[in-house]
């Protein structure tokens, strides 16, 4: 190497040094604030979205489905999310279970998809899986979560 080079690799690895020694208290902070704003989505999806679901699961399984929820507010390695899992009762052919997931997004708040599996009645199994909505953590209402429930639920039982 020249004496050119490794005076810029001394000069690069120099500013490197003071650049890095330097604490980094920005990078906590926003790691800090995610890991709030995650949690309190977590508690949003708890305390709002779940009951909802609950109600809806406890009046399909009367009515003969099944139905039952996923709790997933607590993890601490992946994203809050809760889901409603749902197979229509069924006397043609196999019906299989459709979900409605309510999930944290940290760009937009929190997003609805759907999974939607027709029974088989003797064919191949197609499902399709869709985002029906998003809204920021701290506007989700019981109704807003009660319009994509039902939403949902019709559409599964239109295609069972």
């Amino acid at each position: 190497m020249t004496g050119k080079t490794m005076e810029r690799l001394r000069s690069l690895l120099k500013t490197y040094d003071e650049r890095t020694a330097k604490p980094q208290t920005d990078v906590k902070t926003v790691d800090h604030e995610g890991e709030r704003r995650r949690r309190a989505c977590g508690d949003r999806l708890q305390n709002v979205v779940r009951p909802v679901l609950q109600g809806f699961a406890d009046e399909l399984q009367s009515a003969g489905h099944e139905a039952a929820i996923r709790d997933h507010t607590n993890s601490a390695d992946a994203y809050p999310s809760v889901a409603l899992t749902f197979t229509p009762r069924s006397t043609g052919g196999t019906a299989l279970v459709s979900v409605l997931t309510f999930r944290y997004d940290p760009r937009r708040g929190i997003a609805v998809g759907r999974d939607i599996k027709p029974s088989t009645r003797g064919r191949a199994v197609t499902s399709s899986t869709d985002r029906i909505g998003t809204i920021r953590v701290e506007t989700v209402s019981a109704d807003w979560v009660e319009t994509k429930t039902l939403s949902f639920i019709e559409t599964v039982l239109k295609v069972n």
